[in-house]
């Protein structure tokens, strides 16, 4: 949409093919339906939330940055709101808002919207392009063709990897498609006796046995086979790629990052002393959520019912071992399907980043989910999708 709304506004006449029966149906469903659509920080923080390429992003971020992007939507009557981690929402909290802009500036622009026309063939000529073949047998013609046909996750959308299909056929290197922020499943049984709970101010590492993949402090959710929230879906490329035959990963939760070993000593000591009398299991009730502390003294094989006056140095030692360290094997990733955004797509080799030109054929342009780029949660994607869509629309319309 906004490849093709640049381009309009440029003089050139545009038609854009949509596969489904309406627009932006995958942009509705981001942000939890709120729709993040960008990150209000700097160029270079901004860059680093990419889990590789994001140096590719400078010249379409120097067209169009998140600056130029709220002005696009608060200029045309969309009142925006930054919430914590500078993560950008429509005030109204409604994607549909984001939407609505988007197709009132289709119409502005006299944009022709072919519903229900899959491309499934790319017209080449001469090492140019010259239009593309619909899955009825229709060739729609064209002197400039913009690919934004988006990833494999959600496919329900659209979104099913069908555009990245297209330009392997015609000699595109791509790059293995992976899941991207996406839940993780593990071998243990404790997320069935936990799904649901969120765990507050831990942290996480993963680790192979070599190489570790270490969290900030944030949020983690239990599902019923594994564990999601925030910490977890912004790892899961990197945790994803510690997978190799013969490897196990392992995931630490941290429940107390905040305090040291010796600190999680003298704080159990004291709530031993003043409680002498309670048992072990209410006693934990001022560390941890009710919920996790009957997995968790199953797991330190201690008697819940054990007088926290009785427990040994040596339960004491178990406790602050696992309060620092809740353990578990991560047997694998959801599938791609469920995941955020897709991890490969075309090569950014074979794409120019100062136009989102291909470099293999002359007039296809590139942009947005189906290129080998990726990043955290947080409205880096989107804007990647609305900066990479913007500078494919003007190079298209100008070159």
């Amino acid at each position: 949409m906004m490849a093709a709304i640049r381009a309009a506004s440029l003089g050139r006449d545009v038609t854009l093919l949509e596969k489904k029966i309406s627009l932006g149906n995958k942009l509705l469903l981001s942000g939890k339906g709120r729709c993040n659509l960008t990150n209000a920080e700097g160029l270079e923080h901004f860059l680093k939330r990419f889990s590789g390429g994001g140096d590719f992003l400078r010249d379409a971020f120097k067209k169009f940055f998140n600056q130029e992007l709220t002005s696009f939507f608060e200029e045309r009557g969309l009142k925006l709101k930054v919430e914590r981690q500078m993560r950008v929402f429509p005030q109204d909290g409604r994607a549909s808002a984001v939407l609505d802009v988007l197709k009132k500036e289709l119409e502005k622009n006299k944009v022709e919207v072919i519903y229900k026309s899959k491309a499934v063939e790319l017209l080449v000529a001469n090492g140019k392009a010259r239009g593309v073949r619909l899955e009825n047998g229709q060739d729609v013609e064209c002197d400039r063709i913009i690919m934004a046909c988006g990833g494999a996750s959600y496919s329900f959308t659209g979104s099913d990897a069908s555009g990245i299909n297209i330009a392997k056929k015609f000699g595109h290197k791509v790059v293995p498609l992976k899941a991207g922020l996406v839940a993780l499943d593990v071998k243990q049984d404790y997320p069935k006796k936990l799904e649901g709970l969120t765990l507050r101010n831990i942290k996480l590492k993963f680790s192979d046995g070599k190489s570790e993949v270490i969290s900030e402090v944030g949020e983690l959710i239990f599902t019923s086979i594994g564990i999601s929230g925030p910490l977890v879906i912004s790892l899961s490329g990197r945790v994803i790629d510690l997978f190799a035959p013969g490897k196990h990963v392992f995931v630490n939760i941290d429940l107390k990052p905040a305090l040291s070993i010796e600190q999680l000593d003298s704080r159990l000591l004291r709530e031993f002393k003043s409680n002498s009398q309670k048992s072990i299991k209410n006693v934990l009730k001022e560390l941890l959520p009710l919920r996790l502390i009957k997995v968790f003294i199953a797991t330190a094989a201690i008697d819940p019912l054990k007088k926290s006056s009785q427990i040994t140095q040596e339960e004491r030692k178990k406790i602050i071992f696992l309060l620092k360290g809740f353990k578990m094997e991560v047997s694998g990733a959801r599938p791609i399907e469920e995941a955020m955004v897709t991890r490969g797509g075309v090569s950014l080799k074979e794409i120019n980043p100062r136009t989102m030109e291909s470099r293999l054929i002359k007039g296809l342009y590139f942009c947005g989910e189906m290129i080998d780029l990726d990043a955290d949660t947080g409205g880096f994607n989107l804007q990647a999708a609305f900066s990479t869509g913007y500078l494919a629309g003007e190079s298209a319309a100008l070159n």
